[in-house]
């Protein structure tokens, strides 16, 4: 906590991630509009005391929808770094403790799936499950987003499982499973911490980048990504349209990437970046007062 605290950046990156939270799930009670609210005598209408952020084409309140669609990147994040972190540690812990033909598999499973274009396949599929919502959505992100992470949790295992404590457990009897979840999992999860932080951010990119394209939220439903990319059009000419929500998301990556590097460098003590320096040698130690 000592090291966190004396980041600034992490700070910083923390205190805007809870301001984001609040805003995304108190900020639409502040207002009268939902984001499926539609204002037929305000028009793309410039923000104003009716509309703080102003309106959009068809006099939606670009508040309301910017929160909404706030929400839900938010979520769509969180559950895909949550998702794609727990099976990377699980399968990557796996294949390093037993190794054999279940690392081999495991290995080749994971070389291959990264050969596949995680974002052609993402949008080639996710067209035909647009009757399942969006959690479908969050699972194909998942999917395609725990290989590398799972590499490296596998180097980790395979060191850690030589250590003193693992060979004792080993030797009482323990079950693996046991092991792997009492002793191995809790000696990487700084890594893991940091990790999914990071995926956050990147989650909430990739469901941004897909959403603009048409391959991710769908309508009436809306997230960050399907309103920048309908307010795109609109930039010059109505800002309000397109700004408040690509700004947000600016913030919110910087924000994320902020707290992931606090993370690491309060998590990992090897850090170079909070080492303690050391202090200069005085002159006239106590060694050259007793040589002369």
């Amino acid at each position: 906590m000592r090291r966190f605290a004396a980041n600034r950046n992490a700070v910083t990156g923390a205190g805007v991630l809870l301001l984001l939270f609040l805003l995304a799930f108190a900020g639409p009670h502040l207002t009268p509009w939902s984001h499926t609210d539609i204002d037929y005598s305000a028009l793309r209408e410039a923000p104003s005391a009716d509309h703080w952020w102003g309106t959009n084409r068809i006099g939606q309140d670009v508040y309301a929808q910017v929160l909404h669609g706030l929400q839900k990147s938010l979520l769509i994040g969180l559950l895909t770094a949550l998702t794609s972190t727990v099976l990377a540690s699980v399968v990557g812990a796996c294949a390093g403790y037993f190794g054999g033909w279940a690392d081999r598999a495991v290995t080749f499973f994971i070389d291959l799936l990264l050969v596949f274009p995680a974002f052609l396949i993402i949008a080639i599929v996710s067209p035909r499950l647009r009757d399942s919502g969006w959690i479908v959505f969050v699972g194909l992100l998942a999917v395609f987003g725990w290989m590398i992470t799972a590499r490296v949790v596998r180097s980790m295992t395979r060191s850690l499982k030589e250590r003193e404590f693992v060979r004792a457990a080993q030797l009482m009897g323990v079950h693996p499973l046991r092991i792997i979840v009492r002793h191995i999992l809790p000696n990487i999860s700084s890594f893991l911490i940091v990790d999914a932080t990071i995926a956050v951010g990147g989650a909430v990119m990739s469901e941004t980048g897909l959403s603009y394209f048409g391959f991710g939220v769908q309508p009436p439903d809306v997230s960050l990504g399907t309103l920048i990319a309908d307010g795109s059009d609109a930039a010059l000419t109505y800002p309000w349209m397109f700004f408040f929500a690509a700004g947000l998301l600016v913030v919110f990556v910087l924000a994320v990437n902020f707290l992931g590097d606090g993370l690491r460098d309060a998590l990992d003590p090897t850090s170079g970046h909070h080492r303690t320096r050391r202090r200069p040698r005085r002159k006239g130690t106590t060694h050259d007062r007793a040589a002369r």
